[in-house]
C-alpha cells in the first residue's frame, strides 16, 4: 500500500472490504510512522576515493552524483524509505562539503549527526567516535560508496532473529580461471579441469552490529571492521552472514562509476 501511495503521490488511500465498502482510511503519515525504526544507521563517508581521480580531487566520493544525485543521498533516502530516522555520518576527507550538503537532516525529516576522523581510523575505528551511551539497539552500518536495493528492514529482522553480535551482508562472486587447471600427485596428473569457475562469498560492505561489539572499540583506535569481526569469531561470538541477492554495486573504480550512471534509472525512484 505504501508503494502505491508513493508512486501515485497520494496522501490518503481508502481501505475497502470484499464488497467494496470503505472500512478505513490510511494516510501516508500513518503508514510511514508504522514502519518507523529507532535503530541508528552509521554511514561511512571519510574515504579519499583516490581510484576515482580526477573526479575526487575537490569532491568527496560519496558526493559524486549518479543520475543527478549524490551517492550518499541515494543511500540516505533508501534508509529513510525503510523507516530509519537516526543517522550518523563519519567524515575525514573534505568533511565540510558533506556537512554543508546534508546539514542536520531536517530537509529529509530525520536527524543526522557527524563523527570526524582527524586521522583515518580504518573501516571500524570510527565506531569508537560514536556516543556509545546512546547506542542501545543494533546499528546498521554501510559504506558510503555503495548502491543497492537491499531491504534494510529484512536485514535487521534477520539479525534480530539469529541473535549474533554482528551480521555481515555478503555477495556471491564468481571467478573463471582462464586456463585449464591441473590436479596432480607428485609428477602424475590426476585430473584436468578446463577453465573452472570458482565461487566465493565476498563482503558487501553492509553490517548490523550489536551495541556490545560497538562498545569494544575505544576512541581513536585504528581497526578495520573485518579485523574486529575476526576477533569476535576467535573468542566464540556468533557472527552471521546475510546473502544479498538484490542489486548491488561498489563504486570503487571509474568503470563502476560509469556503470552506475547507466543502471541508475528506475532503481531508486
Amino acid at each position: 500500500m505504501l508503494a502505491v501511495m508513493e508512486s501515485k503521490q497520494l496522501l490518503h488511500l481508502p481501505v475497502v472490504d470484499d464488497e467494496g465498502r470503505i472500512v478505513a482510511l490510511d494516510t501516508l503519515h500513518d503508514l510511514l510512522d508504522r514502519r518507523r525504526s529507532d535503530n541508528p544507521v552509521f554511514l561511512m563517508a571519510g574515504g579519499f576515493g583516490t581510484r576515482l581521480h580526477p573526479l575526487t580531487h575537490d569532491c568527496p566520493k560519496p558526493l559524486l552524483k549518479v543520475g543527478g544525485k549524490p551517492i550518499l543521498e541515494i543511500i540516505l533516502e533508501g534508509f529513510i524509505k525503510s523507516g530509519f530516522h537516526r543517522f550518523f555520518i563519519s567524515t575525514h576527507y573534505l568533511p565540510e562539503m558533506i556537512r554543508d550538503h546534508f546539514g542536520d537532516g531536517s530537509r529529509w525529516g530525520v536527524t543526522i549527526r557527524y563523527v570526524h576522523e582527524e586521522t583515518p581510523l580504518g573501516t571500524g575505528g570510527a565506531l569508537g567516535l560514536l556516543p556509545h551511551d546512546e547506542i542501545e539497539s543494533p546499528l546498521l552500518m554501510m559504506n558510503g560508496d555503495l548502491l543497492t536495493t537491499l531491504d534494510y528492514r529484512e536485514l535487521l529482522a534477520f539479525h534480530n532473529e539469529h541473535g549474533g553480535v554482528a551480521t555481515m551482508c555478503v555477495r556471491n562472486y564468481e571467478f573463471q580461471v582462464p586456463y585449464g587447471v591441473i590436479q596432480s600427485e607428485g609428477h602424475r596428473i590426476r585430473s584436468m579441469i578446463e577453465k573452472p569457475i570458482q565461487r566465493f562469498f565476498i563482503n558487501a560492505g553492509i553490517y548490523v552490529l550489536s551495541p556490545e561489539i560497538i562498545k569494544t572499540v575505544k576512541t581513536q583506535t585504528r581497526i578495520d571492521l573485518p579485523t574486529l569481526l575476526e576477533r569476535e569469531i576467535s573468542i566464540g561470538s556468533d557472527v552471521t552472514m546475510f546473502p544479498l541477492h538484490e542489486y548491488w554495486l561498489d563504486i570503487g573504480k571509474m568503470d563502476d562509476f560509469k556503470r552506475a550512471q547507466s543502471e541508475i534509472n528506475g532503481l531508486f525512484q
